[in-house]
């Protein structure tokens, strides 16, 4: 297999320089070329454009790749920086600010990922790596059975994550919640005692910053406390709820989230960067990261390169190239500042706040519970069913509604609002309000078409 790049004439069929490779640079020359750096206040179109000139300028340029992946622009992939420089250093640079937002003040490691589901599972592996490092080498013969902890609101990627790894779905212990859907520091404390009195290890704590359907926030400074005293690792799943921690206002709903040890934390949701951008952030500053997933691939990752190997940053990835998803966000971030990514989640939580004052004002809409975040989760009652009485027979009846309300929406192309039941809960509409361009109008005629998809049911 060749190890070079070839510059190639596809029309002629024949090797020739068309125009040179790269223009090469250090990692730290490279820094002062592209000024990486994210400010409160965002940049002009004629700047912007000028970053997306140097990240040509400075990438990698070529037509066919003889190795492995051919007729591609290794501008596209990444795993080590003489391949994909320029994006190396932006991931590190979005990398470096999210951790400062966060809180760790000392520093911490970082790296993004094909979707928050994946970014859920490396919490997991690093867990249990950090806990049983020879399981790396020697597989689940080297530990005793494991038990992870979550809530029973979580994201569905905790059990996959323990079923792909070997721990087991049955060894995900679920926490109970409060009627806001948090989960109950002391159900938790509980759940660890029940899982040590079986002769089994817990390991890891999984905290939600914004449930799936609710929207609900656990308590992670409890959780902390807990998780401290039992030497667990505290993961926070911040996949949807973490844009909050950009904003003054609504930041509160994270605390604690500076004493945890790893986060998900998904910018392609509220803050509304291009899919996929989703990224892994971990406490430790001990190359954790690199010593759980590392492989040493002696054809990519040579200790010998003439620039500093600590950027050939693929070896800590479960894949070898990937997409360079963080330049999106690092893009979108100079280009709007914090102030302004901070005034989208203000307006998206406003405008929450709104519909939901809204389906307290309307006959025939209740909410199934006030909202903590963007999801808004409300019942609709057609005229038919207002005047009956609270039963079993009215929530059976209301079931039926939203799921005909549904298909008729989808049939007619007006909209499409999701639905779902949650526990013993009736089926009921989840609104989850993220884009800046909402406006009033547009959810008061969310509410209007439904009322007139469903008045004669």
């Amino acid at each position: 297999m060749l190890q070079v790049l070839l510059l190639v004439d596809l029309d002629n069929d024949t090797s020739v320089p068309v125009f040179q490779v790269c223009e090469w640079h250090s990692p730290e020359q490279l820094k002062k070329l592209l000024d990486l750096e994210l400010r409160d206040g965002g940049e002009a179109e004629s700047e912007i454009l000028q970053r997306c000139r140097d990240a040509i300028r400075y990438s990698v340029k070529t037509r066919i790749i003889l190795h492995i992946k051919s007729h591609t622009y290794v501008i596209s992939i990444r795993y080590t920086y003489e391949v994909a420089p320029v994006f190396t250093l932006m991931e590190d640079a979005v990398l470096r600010k999210m951790i400062k937002v966060i809180g760790w003040e000392e520093g911490g490691d970082g790296i993004f990922n094909p979707g928050g589901s994946l970014s859920n599972m490396y919490a997991v592996n690093l867990a249990r790596y950090r806990y049983c490092p020879d399981f790396k080498e020697v597989g689940m013969f080297s530990a005793p059975r494991l038990v992870i902890l979550t809530s029973q609101e979580c994201h569905y990627s905790i059990s996959k994550g323990a079923a792909l790894m070997g721990i087991g779905t049955k060894n995900v212990y679920t926490v109970p919640t409060d009627e806001r859907g948090r989960m109950i520091p002391s159900a938790l404390e509980e759940k660890i005692m029940l899982a040590k009195s079986e002769g089994a290890v817990p390991f890891m704590v999984n905290a939600t910053a914004g449930t799936t359907v609710l929207g609900a926030f656990d308590p992670i400074d409890e959780i902390a406390d807990i998780c401290e005293k039992h030497n667990l690792w505290l993961h926070v799943d911040a996949c949807w709820g973490g844009a909050a921690i950009m904003s003054k206002k609504h930041k509160h709903l994270l605390k604690g989230i500076h004493r945890v040890d790893s986060v998900a934390w998904n910018p392609h949701k509220m803050l509304m960067a291009s899919l996929q951008c989703s990224a892994f952030l971990v406490r430790d500053k001990t190359s954790l990261l690199q010593h759980c997933h590392s492989a040493r691939a002696s054809y990519l990752f040579q200790q010998d390169k003439f620039y500093d190997v600590s950027y050939d940053t693929g070896d800590k990835s479960v894949q070898c190239s990937r997409k360079p998803d963080a330049f999106k966000f690092w893009l979108m971030w100079k280009a709007l500042g914090s102030r302004e990514l901070e005034q989208r989640v203000d307006r998206a939580l406003a405008m929450a706040r709104y519909l939901a004052e809204e389906i307290k004002k309307r006959e025939g809409f209740r909410l199934v519970l006030e909202p903590e975040y963007a999801n808004v989760c409300f019942w609709y009652l057609p005229p038919s069913m207002r005047n009956l009485p609270e039963s079993p027979e009215l929530w059976k009846k209301l079931h039926t509604v939203a799921p005909v309300v549904k298909q008729r929406m989808m049939k007619k192309g007006s909209m499409m609002v999701g639905y779902q039941p949650l526990g013993e809960k009736a089926n009921f509409f989840r609104m989850v309000v993220i884009s800046p361009q909402v406006s009033r109008q547009d959810l008061d005629f969310v509410l209007n078409e439904i009322h007139n998809l469903g008045k004669d049911l």
